[in-house]
């Protein structure tokens, strides 16, 4: 993400979402609005970014309950994790059209398993750098969204 969070909340309130806030300055923002569809809030968004912006960001929503069920389920509990073990969660805005057969893995980083539209994955540091998001684009594409489970308890907590 490459805007700042101010400008990127005015963006969201001037489209009309309210109780708009930023998180961690990685363009997470939590909003509020009126029952609508997510496509239609992810549209929304982009074209709010790219008027007050002049860019638009990928934008993938989803319900703060649904974040909060999904940290309640912790599907990385089957796995048995090394302590040291980084979690990720990526983000799709559609199911993929073809079954995976998981585990996934590359260099350290695995894709352990997808529940709908998030992939859980984990990997362990190393000075290769983030070998996960290479796995995760050569799986999904780049029309993806990738945080930290911590990053996620947060903006579920917001």
């Amino acid at each position: 993400m490459n805007a700042r969070m101010p400008e990127l909340k005015s963006a969201f309130e001037a489209a009309g979402f309210t109780d708009v806030k930023t998180l961690l300055s990685s363009g997470n923002v939590v909003f509020s609005t009126r029952g609508t569809s997510e496509p239609s809030l992810q549209g929304k968004a982009e074209a709010a970014m790219s008027r007050r912006l002049g860019q638009a960001f990928l934008t993938i929503v989803r319900p703060i309950d649904s974040l909060r069920e999904m940290l309640a389920s912790d599907p990385y509990r089957a796995f048995g994790l090394s302590p040291a073990a980084k979690r990720i969660v990526t983000f799709l805005r559609d199911e993929p059209k073809s079954k995976l057969a998981l585990p996934i893995e590359l260099e350290g980083a695995r894709i352990l398993c997808m529940e709908g539209r998030e992939v859980f994955s984990a990997y362990l540091p190393s000075p290769k750098g983030p070998v996960f998001m290479t796995l995760i684009e050569r799986t999904f594409g780049k029309e993806v969204t990738t945080r930290t489970w911590d990053t996620v308890a947060k903006v579920a907590r917001a």
